[in-house]
């Protein structure tokens, strides 16, 4: 009998494993073959006009956006760019709400619920979205938007210039122009900054008489939508003012926000399911997402859960000044594709980041320093990274599930086959030129009553630089000696980057080097041109941080952003090991970090680090003292929590069941299932080719295929470490076919052994019983496949505890100084 049972299950095994790698690729064309839409409907990219009116001067402090007379960069343009070209991606959303089993529902994050009172407000009180000003929600259902109730203009204020179909012609495909009009190239408004509505191609007219608005609130997948909605850069980096607040965040003026501090207070969990529920599987993986943290690499799945805060954009022109002294790399292949400032400029300041035939000089604007073939090709990437030219991109993986090798999308194929990969090309460098007009500081003194935060003891400033100099400033000031020939990483990049890593690090603790840091620290003019980061790349074993984001691998070599990451990148040398604990025992152990760009973090500016609590790269360092509010004396509760609990770890979270476990060195924070919870797959999202067996394999494996046709996977119960399934490594790195016939084996056999250890889980068995079964009898088997075993989220950063080895710990006082003197920044 039970070998009966084994065979069914295996059979399920792997007939799940055959679903999970076919949903969302059915008979795709191959890479390389497809023209986005944009192409299809015969648009060039000089047919897509350029935005120019400076519809948001308000915005970014007023700063008065000036054209360049001598490169003609046009800032306006670049911040227009920023903040309403989606560049066709909304073909992406909208093929994400299948790819999420119907959870990501984008449409119904814009229009409001007809069974549910309208409240505007809830999208910044639960979503931490921003509500676009000039904007009121409906009073009833719109009959000329098909019954949607969506936000509309108040009456007054000016007309959305982007919305001229005139001036930009929309792109005329599919049913766009018969049954809904072919609109804007940059959409409608949607009452959501960042969030643009364009007409469904696929709203024929068979989808028109069927549709009904209605009923696709109660969850009708078969209906198809009217309307796709676009998502531009400034979704993720708009937010409310440090230093011109809105009195109320809900409701906004263009004056009270910023186009680059980041989406700090985005909810992203809520916004990625629309209806949370606490036994869906999904959630639990989202709901581990502190708010202004995404995981960039949801859709093009690494197999590493990810959140990492949505950075604020501060002082471009400091940064790429930086660059030229840390941010050598050496370009080649498919990485000298990108454009540099030099394709646009024939001189000038900018022209000095790339230099024939393949250096370049880049600032590093991901957490893992993995974007590094210049500032253009980092913007670039962020486009397609969110569905431009979507077309090509998903047929490089599988979105959201994964289950087949990655391949890498080509520039050069981009250039031949997107007419939006084009256009976004050419004005990227615009973009650029309003970063450096418009991504200043904001400082506290200038911040309403951020005076009263400050101290005026000069003897507590002067202590607190000399704190800086001798314990923060190494990292986290572009303002530093120059250290002697061969030392500084900028001559060293690639295979032999950790040996010149460790001979700065070494040189950073000589009186010689403190010395002249205590001097610059103490310069009235510190403050003035310092981006606050060196964006060197530091090693995790030395930052002792969660290492999940150094381990992303989407960037290496043949994965998907193979174009967008340096030579220099993929030959870096392994850091060596670091001690990660067993999430069910509490037990350390030595974990080897791999090579080829992996293990390293680029350390974050601390320009206005007042206002960008809570802290670390997925803010969980004060992620207990968030607030949903972006007052000046919210953000300083915030700021204090979270910074003391950064230079007293004590003060951190520790996981509840494993934080005490070993004396001296405690388990902080891991992320567990706060509910009993399972995968579920709706049936309208079971591929068709398997709909004929679903009712017979519901009477054979119950547990598996449900009577509706949908299927299920689990039960996972409560206090399941997240990242044990999420992070499961399906497919083997090697290109050996004999290490990837073992790999799989390894892996079919411990998704039966869970599956045949749930499906004969006694009743009434508790979560604790069932964690513990899990434990013992596929734990290690679980831990060795998984990519990332690094569950503590909130360890690490212990600079000036006394928790790092070599390095002294400060005294509390001392803590305080420094605690005054990063107010000032």
């Amino acid at each position: 009998m039970m070998a009966r049972v084994d065979r069914h299950i295996a059979g399920s095994v792997l007939l799940l494993c055959c679903l999970l790698t076919l949903t969302g690729a059915g008979d795709s064309p191959r890479p390389g073959t497809v023209l986005d839409e944009a192409r299809q409907a015969g648009r060039s990219a000089e047919s897509l006009p350029a935005p120019t009116e400076d519809y948001f001067h308000d915005m970014d402090g007023g700063v008065d956006l000036k054209t360049d007379p001598v490169t003609k960069l046009n800032p306006i343009l670049g911040r227009n760019a920023w903040l309403v070209w989606s560049g066709g991606d909304d073909r992406l959303w909208e093929r994400l709400t299948a790819y999420t089993f119907g959870a990501l529902d984008l449409l119904k994050i814009v229009t409001y619920d007809p069974a549910k009172p309208v409240d505007r407000a809830d999208r910044w009180k639960k979503l931490g979205l921003i509500n676009e000003p000039c904007m009121e929600a409906p009073s009833a259902p719109d009959p000329n938007r098909f019954g949607l109730m969506l936000d509309r203009r108040k009456a007054g204020c000016p007309a959305d210039p982007f919305e001229d179909e005139t001036r930009y012609p929309g792109v005329k495909i599919g049913a766009r122009g018969s049954t809904v009009p072919v609109g804007s190239l940059y959409g409608y408004a949607s009452g959501i900054v960042g969030l643009r509505l364009f007409p469904n191609p696929d709203f024929d007219e068979a989808a028109k008489a069927k549709w009904d608005a209605d009923k696709y609130f109660k969850g009708d997948v078969t209906l198809v939508r009217p309307y796709r909605v676009g998502m531009s850069c400034g979704f993720c980096h708009v937010g409310p003012s440090p230093v011109h607040p809105p009195s109320d965040p809900a409701s906004p003026q263009w004056s009270d926000l910023s186009s680059t501090v980041g989406a700090q207070y985005m909810w992203v969990d809520r916004l990625l399911i629309y209806r949370a529920n606490p036994d869906n599987y999904f959630f639990q993986l989202v709901h581990s997402y502190r708010p202004g943290a995404m995981d960039t690499s949801l859709v093009s799945s690494d197999y590493i859960t990810n959140p990492r805060t949505m950075n604020a954009v501060y002082s471009l022109g400091d940064r790429l000044t930086q660059a030229l002294r840390w941010g050598r790399e050496t370009l080649a292949g498919g990485q000298l594709n990108n454009k540099q400032f030099n394709d646009y400029l024939a001189d000038g300041p900018l022209t000095k980041f790339f230099q024939k035939p393949n250096t370049a000089w880049a600032p590093r604007v991901l957490k893992d320093g993995s974007d590094s073939v210049g500032a253009l090709g980092a913007l670039n990437r962020v486009y397609l990274n969110i569905g431009l030219f979507s077309e090509e991109w998903l047929l490089h993986f599988n979105p959201v599930i994964g289950g087949k090798p990655i391949t890498p999308i080509e520039i050069t194929t981009a250039e031949k086959n997107s007419s939006y990969w084009q256009a976004t090309e050419a004005w990227t460098p615009h973009t650029a030129a309003f970063f450096l007009q418009a991504a200043r500081p904001d400082r506290l003194k200038d911040a309403p009553g951020g005076a009263r935060y400050l101290t005026a003891d000069a003897a507590t400033l002067d202590r607190g630089k000399t704190v800086f100099a001798e314990t923060c400033a190494r990292c986290h000031s572009s303002k530093v000696p120059k250290p002697a020939t061969g030392l500084d990483p900028s001559g060293c990049a690639g295979p032999g980057y950790l040996q010149c890593w460790n001979n700065y690090w070494a040189w950073t603790k000589t009186d010689d080097y403190k010395k002249q840091m205590r001097a610059i620290v103490s310069a009235p003019d510190f403050l003035n041109g310092n981006f606050l980061s060196t964006e060197a790349r530091v090693p995790v074993t030395l930052l002792q941080t969660n290492a999940c984001s150094p381990l992303a691998t989407n960037a290496l070599a043949g994965n998907i952003w193979d174009n967008f990451s340096s030579q220099s990148y993929k030959t870096l040398p392994s850091v060596g090991a670091i001690t990660v604990h067993d999430p069910f025992t509490g037990k350390p152990w030595k974990y080897t970090m791999p090579a080829g760009g992996r293990g390293y973090t680029r350390p974050p500016s601390l320009i206005a680090l007042w206002s960008t609590a809570p802290f670390l790269l997925n803010n969980t360092v004060g992620g207990n003292a968030f607030e949903q509010d972006p007052s000046v004396d919210a953000r300083m509760r915030v700021f204090q929590a979270s910074i003391e609990q950064m230079l007293w770890p004590e003060k951190r979270q520790h996981d509840p069941l494993l934080g005490n476990r070993n004396p001296g060195d405690p388990v902080y924070q891991i992320d567990r299932t706060t509910e009993r919870s399972y995968i579920s797959m709706p049936a309208a999202y079971v591929p068709e080719s398997l709909r004929p067996v679903s009712s017979r394999m519901s009477r054979l494996l119950p547990s598996l295929f449900r009577p509706d046709g949908g299927i299920t996977i689990g039960p996972f119960p409560k206090g399941l470490p997240i990242n044990l399934l999420s992070n499961l490594q399906p497919l083997a790195e090697s290109g050996n076919a004999i290490n990837r016939l073992r790999h799989a084996e390894r892996l079919l056999q411990l998704l039966v052994d869970l599956k045949l250890y749930l499906i004969t889980l006694p009743a009434g068995a508790t979560d604790e019983q069932m964690v513990s079964g899990i434990a013992s009898k596929m734990g290690s088997a679980m831990l060795a496949l998984n990519k990332c075993p690094d569950f503590e989220v909130n360890r690490g950063h212990y600079f000036g505890t006394g928790m790092v080895p070599g390095e002294p710990a400060l005294s509390d006082n001392d803590k305080r100084a420094l605690i005054e003197f990063l107010k000032t920044f």
